[in-house]
């Protein structure tokens, strides 16, 4: 690379702008930024704007790297291709954290730190104080804007640090734009963070997009336009078929590995969405189809139109999350002809995103990452049936188990007090008034659960609190625990073993399936080229606020990549 950079400059020196002006001697680590600087004055590349004029960030939910090229050949020229050419590949970043999941995955690429900081240690956890589930983007103060359903009780409140989105509104005293559009709640909410402009998910109850008043009061007439369209009923009221032949998709379209709807006897193309919305939840169904990314696509489309994104010197800030890949991923898996199509029609769905924003935005002036909040785990059974290693695990029949166990050991009822995310919680309060030592009960009942077959490792609060680990799972375990709203013990399962049913797949856990990710920059101020150097996906905001010149988010944890940064 520095050889070419010489022999730029060699012929450089033979310009226009090189004969007419003095250039003080460059040393070779200069030469990259002097190079482009005379480029721009000859004309012969055009001038790069000192800021993005917008930010778009990408997460696609439970999208694992082998996709981008298990399905290379079948792609367009202008998505996953033209960000992987053009582009710059991070192509071993990884999650360094458990658990692996929507919220905490979200929660983390925006704010630069793992859930040990931001507080969002699951899509759910038990809170003591209330003594029930708490949902991480539930906010009861809150309420629908756009509809009169409880899909609006959401905001980004229980997360507890600034996103990059976030120091962006305070950089510009709130000029900056910034929307966070997707189909899950948490996959919008999170991203734009807490002072956006706008955060909007789909209402599966009436099939439009909504806020709620942690945001705005009314939904934006250009919200309310989109809504009039009525795109996803005009979806179910079509037939989903593969993109491509059939003949052209990896293996088998039909496997014992898949949910069958309800309404079909196999889990099988064609789908008339038409009849199976009945049986299934019709705006339900919606969001297992390729035509949800779709409708997404065309929503930020929307905001870029209708909040007036990328059009003047202000950075502008858009987050997109394709949520659909998680949800039909769980229910079909990795190896399904579903999944295979879903990512050929997101491909394209990309390529239309990209087209429209050099059209609005311009090519060059606009800022793309492309990431994912988790991977995915193979389908157990099918591992099972292969003679792979792999298992089942039962989360809910082994909390009853649990229970049984201490009320025999120290002849108290009720001391099991919630199971979650392979925690369990104790109750505090019954073990203070019974003169029991919550550190004792706790080892005990990380001794019975380590003896259990799929457990790997079991470690207690009391381990996280007081213990430094510093390398391999248990320290990924550390990185995803907060005391008010993790559990009391903590397992750790065998590779290849998950808490799911016996199709479709799952993720969380610190393994490679889960954490290992896609990580893609492409535009404004990214040289094309391609990194295996390990990344954290907690670089990602880090990385951003030195690019825009703006504060770190004030838990940021982790560290800017560099080869992106250097010229």
């Amino acid at each position: 690379m520095r050889a070419l950079f010489g022999v730029a400059v060699l012929f450089l020196l033979g310009t226009t702008a090189f004969k007419q002006q003095h250039v003080p001697l460059a040393t070779e680590e200069d030469y990259p930024a002097l190079v482009r600087k005379t480029l721009e004055e000859e004309g012969l590349i055009k001038k790069r704007s000192s800021q993005p004029k917008l930010v778009v960030g990408i997460v696609i939910d439970q999208f694992r790297p082998d996709y981008l090229s298990r399905f290379a050949d079948q792609f367009s020229e202008g998505g996953f291709k033209r960000l992987m050419k053009e582009g710059f590949y991070n192509r071993n970043t990884h999650y360094n954290y458990v658990p692996t999941y929507t919220g905490p995955g979200h929660a983390s690429v925006y704010t630069g730190t793992t859930p040990a900081v931001h507080g969002i240690v699951g899509n759910s956890w038990y809170n003591r104080v209330m003594e029930e589930s708490e949902y991480c983007a539930e906010d009861t103060s809150v309420s629908a804007v756009g509809s009169n359903s409880a899909y609006g009780n959401i905001s980004a409140e229980n997360l507890l640090t600034t996103t990059i989105s976030d120091e962006l509104e305070l950089a510009t005293r709130r000029e900056a734009k910034v929307v966070g559009v997707a189909i899950k709640d948490r996959g919008a909410a999170f991203p734009a963070g807490h002072l956006a402009d706008g955060a909007y998910w789909f209402d599966k109850k009436y099939g439009k997009f909504i806020t709620s008043t942690y945001y705005r009061t009314e939904l934006p007439a250009w919200v309310e336009a989109f809504n009039e369209r009525r795109l996803p009923q005009q979806y179910m009221d079509s037939t989903w078929n593969t993109f491509l032949p059939l003949s052209e998709y990896e293996g088998s379209d039909d496997t014992p590995y898949e949910e069958v709807f309800k309404g079909k006897e196999t889990a099988t193309f064609p789908y008339d969405l038409s009849v199976l919305g009945g049986q299934n939840g019709n705006y339900n169904l919606f969001t297992y189809t390729p035509f949800a990314n779709s409708v997404v696509t065309e929503l930020a489309k929307a905001a870029v139109e209708g909040e007036n994104m990328g059009a003047d010197a202000v950075t502008d800030l858009l987050a997109l999350s394709y949520s659909s890949t998680d949800i039909l991923g769980h229910s079909f898996g990795p190896r399904s002809v579903e999944v295979q199509d879903m990512y050929l029609r997101l491909d394209r769905d990309i390529a239309d995103l990209l087209n429209y924003l050099d059209e609005t935005v311009g090519k060059g002036e606009y800022l793309v990452f492309l990431t994912a909040d988790h991977a995915a785990a193979e389908v157990a059974q099918s591992l099972i049936d292969q003679k792979a290693p792999a298992g089942y695990f039962d989360q809910n029949s082994l909390a009853e188990e649990v229970e049984a166990f201490l009320q025999e050991v120290y002849g108290v009822a009720g001391l099991m007090e919630y199971a979650t995310n392979l925690q369990f919680y104790l109750n505090h309060d019954l073990i203070y008034t019974s003169k029991l030592d919550l550190q004792d009960v706790q080892q005990t009942l990380a001794e019975f659960l380590r003896r259990k077959a799929g457990v790997a490792a079991v470690y207690t609060a009391s381990q996280m609190q007081t213990e430094g680990y510093t390398e391999g799972i248990t320290q990924k375990l550390q990185k995803g625990y907060y005391y008010k709203r993790s559990g009391d013990v903590l397992m750790v399962l065998d590779p290849a073993w998950i808490d799911f049913a016996n199709y479709g797949t799952t993720h969380g856990s610190g393994y490679n399936y889960d954490a290992h990710v896609p990580l893609i920059w492409y535009g404004w101020g990214v040289e094309e080229g391609v990194s295996f150097k390990r990344q954290h996906i907690t670089d990602i905001a880090p990385t951003l606020s030195f690019m825009l010149d703006i504060s770190l988010p004030n838990g940021a944890t982790g560290e800017p990549i560099l080869e992106l940064l250097e010229e």
